[in-house]
């Protein structure tokens, strides 16, 4: 008789494969089959068991995607087949990475999945700057937005957002928001001055990283000027200011984490 399969949702953080939880490397060296997102290093992998079928189901936005449905029906399948299953996604399964979809379609065919958090790229972005994102002086909160919506949703709405995060002293964290830049800083300065501290993060916690720091009148400017790009994460508040006052110009890119 074949024995029932399994499947595990794991984050695999923001890039860095030593940011890696101590569960998450234990269901990954667990797995038979492995379905990997595009933004997951290849680091990661070397702690798959030998024999382990490696899955790459890549989605980033702006390139040819694996079809969500697809991956949720190999999934499936899978588990059906008697496979342990990991389903290796950048960053946190829950925060825009459509781990709520795939757990959703798992329960409806009658499987029980299990969820390892990982740490989430705009919490590895920030720190990898030394700031935090809440500060009792400078923030009393934070908001994650996608600055990516789904197709027919509509657009975040930047000017309530804005209102939102000057009212309550809050920071922003736009994920995917860099194809629309334009548009966030056109929209969040209808709430927030234009001397709002911001900064981008390109592949946060990778050797690679790079990063602008600027004002939010400044944003899309910035990013134009520098060639930042996806994967990336902006980051808006006073908890910026003091990295802000430090820069030796109106913006300021350096690489290497922090």
């Amino acid at each position: 008789m074949r024995s029932p399969g399994t499947c595990t949702l794991v984050g695999a953080g923001p890039g860095d494969p030593e940011l890696l939880t101590l569960q998450a490397v234990k269901a990954i060296q667990a797995a038979t089959v492995l379905l990997v997102d595009d933004l997951v290093d290849d680091a990661v992998l070397a702690w798959a068991r030998p024999g382990a079928r490696i899955v790459h189901v890549g989605k980033r936005g702006g390139c040819r995607s694996t079809p969500q449905a697809f991956i949720e029906r190999l999934m499936i399948r899978a588990v059906r087949n008697g496979e342990q299953v990991v389903r290796l996604k950048g960053g946190d399964p829950f925060i825009f990475g459509r781990g709520g979809e795939e757990v959703e379609h798992l329960r409806a065919a009658g499987i029980t999945c299990r969820v390892v958090n990982g740490i989430t790229a705009g919490l590895a972005a920030v720190t990898s700057l030394g700031v935090p994102l809440t500060h009792r002086e400078h923030a009393h909160g934070v908001l994650f937005v996608t600055g990516h919506a789904r197709a027919g949703n509509g657009n975040p709405d930047w000017p309530a957002l804005a209102r939102c995060a000057h009212e309550a002293r809050l920071t922003l964290v736009v994920y995917m928001g860099v194809a629309g830049v334009q548009a966030i800083e056109t929209g969040l300065l209808q709430g927030l001055p234009p001397g709002t501290p911001v900064a981008v993060v390109q592949q946060a916690s990778l050797p690679q990283q790079r990063h602008a720091v600027a004002t939010l009148g400044a944003l899309a400017g910035t990013v134009a000027r520098q060639k930042l790009a996806s994967p990336a994460v902006i980051i808006v508040g006073d908890v910026l200011a003091g990295l802000a006052a430090c820069a030796q110009a109106p913006a300021e890119v350096r690489t290497g984490a922090a």
